[in-house]
């Protein structure tokens, strides 16, 4: 896997220690049967990074020792999953955007070979709501396509249509850093950013949104500046998505999402997926400091690279992390659950789902791993959601906005068709 530093992956000690515990084994551990309400209802995930291995004899699908792998998804219950394409910030430059879609198609090519080739019988590839609801209801996993960073396009529209007939059904506008599309809500000093580059989305940006309008791509505001995310959701003519952000008033992160953004969501008929990423749920800037200072030491940029370290580095890094981590507890599936309680009073359970961001960084201490996803289900159980309440949660809100833009597609840009 290419290492970029530019990637946002704090290390919590759990998600380490599992996959560390996978290293041992290919098998992952049986959790039991997962509860009953679990196991009636529809999940899903909406994201899920993989490296650029995934789906190589390195890199098995199924077995390898990811925080998500298909067999850890039937002992969690975790039904569906957006694997995302994700190029990190970079130069814009020729070489540097040819770099980037190529990089791009790489990731395509292994989530299709791993449903096309590797193991169709075992899981299907969803182009549409409908066909999640088909696929889950045939029996199989269903796994989805997301992009994470518009820099993957360069300044080239057309890659949109092609990136959208591999599969591609959302697209976050920007990563880490400043592109062609619109503002960060982390300008990367590495790369030269200005704190605002476009005072939001730029003309580009816009004729981004359009496309993916158009298209039946939905837009993604995770990790995009205030001024860019406001600026998203009035120019969408559909719904949009934070595929994995949580609430800014509760831990005061810029990835996170204050409360104007989000009621903004609500009234644009959008959908935040609360991301279990430590850092996000209960950012303290000094843990934050230490954790980037040990992962500079041992050049860890995500957690399978604390799996790739010799053991006598990998057992002195977990030991740093967890004298870290007395100070400052990891957080837990009871803190993403707390963000999930403040959107769902604050814009309503018809606007608020669940992401993990696993293999990105994302894991709490209960949820470390695809495996243990019925503990969220559990968490919601005991705090007095409904089924029904839950079932929103976990998919139905994502996919009545998927709906959504389905059918704005459908009109057309003045009411012709794709």
């Amino acid at each position: 896997m290419s290492r970029n530093p530019m990637r946002t992956v704090l290390p919590v000690l759990a998600a380490s220690v599992a996959l560390a515990a996978c290293e041992r084994s290919s098998e992952p551990a049986a959790r039991g049967p997962a509860p009953s309400l679990h196991a009636s209802i529809l999940t899903l995930d909406s994201h899920v990074d993989i490296p650029f291995e995934f789906a190589t004899p390195e890199v098995d699908p199924r077995t390898a020792p990811l925080q998500v792998n298909l067999d850890s998804m039937r002992i969690g219950g975790l039904d569906a999953a957006f694997f995302i394409v994700y190029v990190g910030q970079g130069e814009r430059t020729d070489e540097a955007y040819a770099d980037a879609r190529e990089r791009a198609l790489v990731k395509f090519a292994a989530i299709r070979r791993m449903t096309d080739e590797l193991y169709p019988e075992l899981i299907g590839l969803a182009y549409s709501a409908d066909d999640v609801e088909r696929l889950v209801g045939e029996g199989k996993l269903a796994a989805m396509i997301g992009i994470e960073n518009g820099y993957v396009i360069g300044t080239d529209l057309s890659l949109l249509d092609r990136y959208y007939d591999l599969g591609a059904r959302y697209m976050t506008l920007v990563h880490n850093g400043h592109n062609a599309i619109a503002d960060s809500a982390q300008p990367s000093a590495e790369l030269g950013d200005p704190e605002a580059e476009h005072d939001g989305v730029s003309a580009f940006g816009e004729q981004v949104i359009a496309r993916m309008n158009d298209l039946g791509m939905m837009v993604d505001i995770s990790h995009a500046s205030k001024a860019t995310a406001l600026d998203a959701i009035r120019l969408s003519r559909a719904p949009v998505i934070a595929s994995h952000s949580a609430v800014r008033a509760l831990a005061d992160h810029p990835r996170n999402l204050d409360d104007e953004t989000l009621l903004a969501l609500r009234d644009s008929g959008g959908v935040v997926q609360i991301v279990a990423f430590d850092a996000y749920l209960k950012h303290d800037p000094e843990a934050a400091a230490q954790h980037a200072a040990l992962r500079e030491r041992f050049g860890v940029v995500t957690a399978q690279d604390v799996v790739a370290l010799p053991e006598p580095e990998r057992i002195e890094f977990l030991r740093t992390v967890q004298a870290i981590q007395q100070r400052w507890p990891p957080s837990t599936v009871s803190d993403l659950v707390d963000h999930i309680d403040y959107a769902v009073r604050l814009i309503g359970i018809d606007h608020v789902g669940i992401s993990s961001d696993f293999g990105g960084g994302g894991g709490v201490i209960g949820w470390t791993n695809a495996a243990e996803t019925a503990a969220v289900t559990a968490e919601l159980e005991a705090r007095g959601y409904s089924r029904d309440a839950i079932a929103k949660l976990w998919s139905g809100n994502l996919l009545r906005v998927w709906r959504e833009v389905e059918r704005a597609a459908s009109a057309g840009p003045s009411g012709g068709t794709r």
